[in-house]
């Protein structure tokens, strides 16, 4: 799948990046930084960064630069950098358009029943990224998983992300990561979304980013096939989710430890 495959060290892959694509200059340093720090710690990096953003809580909130704008963002961290990258799709209509640009196709998690946005994703012939519904176990994600590989596609990954817990707060059972991974595919624990407290008076979605750590390292424990990190140079300012993402400074001391968490389970 992609140059994950390539993995001598036996590690754990990343998908990391800012939440949206805010900007050329800022896209570029944060690729930058994160490859250096995975190249040292030999992790399999994507770069991910949405290139437009359709789930937002409020009509005012931002939703990005432009797609198109955004999607060449995307290509050209591919090409400057030679890492594989990642961003959602919200539509059948869409998968034909990123794919020109991006390496995976990332099916958002209230999006992961469109059986016409799986097939759209599918017959792309990229990796096909589907996210866990906050409202669905990990048992019924085989289906969605299925969808894609009977439109022609076997290349799948699976990111739990959090299961709705209340109005608002998500909890992460950590049970489906090895039950999730019967079903054949990789499968990643989204660690910045699972931390989201949605739903906020606000209309703001708030986050406990101080639990990021303990999240990455339960995943690791328990065996997940990769990590998906959301990362900003300073998440007070971030256009999306700042309140639950990773402040780009702290990046390296995790993974660190977490590589460290991976050779002991191993």
């Amino acid at each position: 799948m992609i140059e994950l495959k390539n993995n001598p060290a036996g590690n754990f892959f990343l998908l990391a990046g800012p939440c949206v694509i805010e900007g050329e200059e800022m896209a570029m340093r944060i690729a930058e930084r994160v490859i250096g720090i995975t190249e040292r710690l030999q992790i399999p990096y994507v770069f991910k960064g949405s290139y437009r953003k359709a789930n937002r809580s409020r009509l005012d909130s931002f939703t990005g630069i432009g797609d198109e704008q955004a999607l060449k963002i995307l290509k050209k961290v591919h090409d400057t950098f030679g890492v594989p990258t990642v961003t959602d799709i919200h539509t059948a209509e869409e998968a034909e358009m990123a794919a020109a640009y991006v390496d995976i196709l990332q099916i958002p998690a209230f999006l992961c029943r469109q059986t016409d946005l799986l097939v759209a994703a599918a017959q792309t012939d990229k990796v096909v990224n589907i996210k866990k519904g906050q409202f669905l176990s990990p048992q019924a994600m085989r289906f969605a998983a299925d969808k894609v590989v009977e439109a022609g596609n076997k290349q799948v990954m699976i990111t739990e992300r959090g299961t709705t817990f209340g109005y608002q707060d998500l909890i992460v059972d950590y049970r489906g990561i090895p039950e999730m991974q019967t079903f054949g595919f990789p499968v990643i624990l989204d660690v910045t979304h699972s931390l989201q407290q949605p739903n906020q008076t606000s209309g703001v979605t708030g986050g406990m980013p101080q639990l990021i750590e303990t999240v990455a390292k339960a995943g690791i424990a328990v065996g997940a096939d990769g990590l998906f990190i959301e990362t900003h140079e300073n998440p007070a300012i971030a256009k999306s989710d700042g309140a639950n993402m990773l402040k780009l400074d702290l990046l390296e001391e995790l993974l660190t430890k977490l590589v460290r968490i991976r050779q002991a389970v191993k």
